[in-house]
């Protein structure tokens, strides 16, 4: 890593990602051993007229502390300004920048999955409210760590590891490019064609076949397909995730059936491996979850209140994204899910549907755990309401043809 990468990287998650604007507050999220990357967003922040940067620092071995000797009765426990935070930099129409990348991977190896369940921090319930009112331009974005590049390449020395996981993580972010803007454009533009075919067709449900996978999955009458061009209520485009692959809707959370098997691990936003998930979905529950690796945590998630064990987002990835033709495992979910398509457990996406009467049917949940169950391997047909099977993806590659006409 150069001085002339971590700035270009911070560059990109401010003026791309979060697009900031002069006057706006900043609210960064982060770890602790991100504070060189923090120190770059601020000043990239700064020099581009941000009024104020707020950081708030995450410690995953204070968690692992709370999780071990804590009180049981108190792990739900969420301070009240945490979510009064969020609240207010919604209020104050700010910019929000988050940081992904581990820097304690395994921070809670060897706890009760059950008590480290039920402690959802450090995402609080108030940002879905944030998300779905459009207050904020925020984006997420992939910062190498060396501890995050051994779990990656195992088989490298410490200089070697960083050094491949800086050059993928800058091809992924297309900081490769010549004009990373001019680049970002062009990869969205396929992606909205995307997801306007996908709107076009008026599919009654999606379904996912192939090996350990067998899901239907119902949408709701007015869901629309989305991709990474948001904007906020004022106007503001920005980009949320830093990479983004996806085209995205909200299903219907009671039209869920059939048995699923995820296709990449899923690492959750405290650190804790999932790996060889298999889940059965009942009328849109949940109704079994097992693992090969940390089952027991994401069981406990998934009962953290009614709406948890649901879907809230279906979410479709085609072989052109970067990161899926990397072939890297990453064990960073923001990476990944942009490797493959992908479901979510819990809060689904007001925004994603058209008319009151659907966004009243999207489903609500504290939580939103993405899992990757797609591949060249995993066929994707669409079902309309008049029962024709359009298929969507095969091998990977859209089969709408409007997606493809330029």
């Amino acid at each position: 890593m150069t001085e002339s990468d971590l700035s270009r990287l911070a560059d990109l998650a401010v003026s791309v990602g979060a697009n900031v604007q002069p006057g706006q507050i900043v609210g960064v999220s982060a770890e602790l051993d991100h504070r060189d990357f923090v120190h770059a967003l601020a000043a990239s922040a700064y020099d581009h007229g941000a009024k104020f940067v707020d950081v708030s620092y995450i410690d995953p071995l204070v968690k692992r502390a709370r999780i071990e000797f804590a009180p049981d009765d108190s792990l739900e426990y969420v301070p009240p300004w945490y979510g009064q935070r969020v609240l207010a930099l919604g209020e104050q129409r700010a910019a929000v920048i988050t940081i992904r990348g581990t820097t304690v991977p395994g921070a809670l190896d060897g706890l009760d999955p059950k008590r480290a369940g039920r402690d959802q921090l450090p995402r609080v319930k108030e940002t879905n409210v944030v998300v779905n009112e459009r207050t904020v331009n925020w984006t997420i974005v992939a910062y190498p760590t060396l501890p995050w590049a051994r779990l990656c390449y195992p088989d490298l020395d410490d200089e070697a590891a960083l050094a491949r996981l800086w050059e993928e993580v800058k091809h992924v972010s297309r900081l490769d490019e010549p004009d990373p803007l001019q680049a970002w454009e062009a990869r969205l533009d396929e992606l909205e064609r995307a997801s306007e075919a996908l709107t076009e067709a008026h599919l009654d449900a999606v379904h996912f076949e192939g090996e350990g996978t067998d899901l239907t999955i119902g949408l709701l009458p007015t869901s629309i397909w989305r991709m990474a061009r948001w904007s906020t209520v004022d106007g503001i485009r920005h980009l949320p995730n830093v990479p983004t692959e996806e085209v995205f809707t909200s299903p219907d959370p009671m039209r869920v059936d059939g048995h699923v098997r995820s296709t990449k691990p899923l690492v959750l936003s405290d650190g804790t491996l999932v790996r060889g998930l298999h889940v059965r979905f009942e009328q849109g529950r949940a109704v079994e979850i097992t693992a090969d690796e940390g089952a027991e945590v994401l069981r406990g998630r998934t009962q953290i209140d009614e709406g948890a064990a649901r879907l809230g987002e279906v979410a479709l990835v085609d072989r052109e994204s970067r990161i899926g033709q990397l072939g890297t495992v990453f064990y960073e979910t923001l990476l990944d899910e942009n490797a493959a398509s992908h479901i979510a457990f819990g809060s689904g996406f007001s925004f994603a549907v058209e008319t009151d009467e659907d966004r009243a049917r999207v489903n609500e949940s504290a939580v939103h755990i993405d899992f990757m169950i797609g591949g060249d391997d995993v066929d994707v047909t669409g079902l309309t309401r008049e029962g024709e099977r359009v298929p969507v993806l095969r091998g990977g590659v859209w089969q709408l043809t409007t997606v493809n006409a330029a």
